[in-house]
């Protein structure tokens, strides 16, 4: 009984939790790399929507690497939010196909079929979130899509 009764003392005892002492975003709504104490702006753009049969294909151009790369095979992101909310943005991978990168996305979910990467979006303080996917990425060119939206945020996983 006193052991219960001293952990829960030590719990009431205990400081809050820590505040968050990494760098912040100097720009909102968009989503940037972590890397140790620096960040890494994605590369934003705007996807070109086609509709193919029952799929829709989204392309950028560009086949080489986007400009923001990491060599973690689960990336982190900090994004201060204002307008884009942070736990509907879906990760996809991208393929590099007829020199620019492409995701072909069914409209009726097929075995095998592209979906996209699970994400956790956390609370860091105020309006800055955390985003980290939550599945390990292959080396490849991957984006951020807020739901709902042709905007991209690319990056590179080698």
């Amino acid at each position: 009984m006193t052991a219960v009764l001293a952990l829960l003392l030590a719990a009431q005892a205990s400081p809050p939790g820590q505040k968050y002492a990494g760098p912040v975003p100097p720009k909102a709504d968009v989503p940037y790399l972590l890397h140790a104490d620096k960040i890494v702006e994605l590369e934003a753009g705007t996807a070109q929507e086609e509709k193919k049969k029952d799929d829709t294909l989204y392309t950028l151009p560009g086949a080489g690497a986007a400009n923001a790369r990491t060599p973690m095979a689960e990336p982190i992101f900090v994004m201060k939010a204002e307008k884009i909310a942070p736990d509907q943005m879906a990760l996809y991978k991208l393929d590099v196909r007829n020199g620019r990168r492409e995701v072909l996305i069914p409209r009726v979910p097929k075995r095998n079929s592209t979906r996209p990467v699970r994400t956790l979006a956390n609370k860091l303080e105020g309006n800055l979130y955390k985003i980290e996917a939550q599945e390990f990425l292959e080396n490849g060119e991957y984006c951020l899509s807020p739901a709902g939206s042709n905007q991209v945020f690319c990056f590179s996983v080698y």
